[in-house]
Parts: structure tokens; C-alpha cells; sequence
């Protein structure tokens, strides 16, 4: 039987996929975005996964200019805490939204970003 995605791994596995999965707990029906070790509503562990659809809207971005240590050559781009339409948050790189473009409350979609055998969560244009 296949192990539940609730850990990070299976995450970033999903995401590759294409898929962003959440995780909800079975107890009191939160909804959270892995890894989550105890439900912050009810503080218990019975999480399932559950598939998520992926469109949300920008509730807040940056445009990083100034590179974290090897990472010189991807700048500048943007980033952006991004509420998902069933309700959860997460953060994600922005690609394909001009940075004059980018503001609270404009739709995106997810989509994967490779990076250097790296996936990382990344939205776009609706």
C-alpha cells in the first residue's frame, strides 16, 4: 500500500507530478499544506491527503534582487504567499507575470518548476 503524502518528500514528489496535494485532518476537517506533524486546530495526527486544484490569488510578493549564496545566476525574480481557492497558503516563485504586473489578489495557477533536478512550487498566469 502506498504511503499517504504527508511528508515533504511525497509533496515535492506530487508537485513534479504536477499535483499539489493538501493534507486534512480526519478528526476535525482542517485543511493544511505538508509537513504537519499535528493538526494546529485540534492537535491530533490523522491526516489523509487530499488533491488540490491549484488556483488561488497573490496575497502578498517580493521580487528578489540579491541572490541567496549559489543561486547568482537566477535573479532577479519574484515570489509570492499565494492563497489557494480552498483556502490554504503557500509560498512560490512567480514565472511568466511581468513584476509591474504582479498584485494582491491577481489570479495564478500552479506549476512546477525544475531547477537543477530541484522542484519548486511556482504559479502563473490563470
Amino acid at each position: 500500500m502506498a504511503e499517504p503524502v504527508i511528508n515533504l518528500k511525497g509533496f515535492f514528489d506530487e508537485a513534479r507530478a504536477g499535483r499539489l496535494t493538501g493534507i486534512r485532518c480526519g478528526r476535525c476537517g482542517a485543511l493544511a499544506i505538508p509537513p504537519k506533524e499535528f493538526c494546529e486546530q485540534c492537535q491530533h495526527r490523522e491526516w489523509q491527503p487530499v488533491p488540490l486544484g491549484g488556483t488561488g490569488t497573490i496575497v502578498s510578493h517580493t521580487v528578489i534582487r540579491v541572490a541567496p549564496r549559489g543561486r547568482g545566476g537566477e535573479v532577479p525574480y519574484a515570489v509570492a504567499v499565494v492563497r489557494l481557492d480552498e483556502g490554504v497558503s503557500l509560498l512560490g516563485r512567480v514565472v511568466d507575470i511581468p513584476f509591474e504586473a504582479l498584485t494582491s489578489g491577481l489570479p495564478v495557477r500552479f506549476r512546477p518548476i525544475e531547477l537543477e533536478q530541484q522542484t519548486l512550487i511556482g504559479f502563473g498566469p490563470a
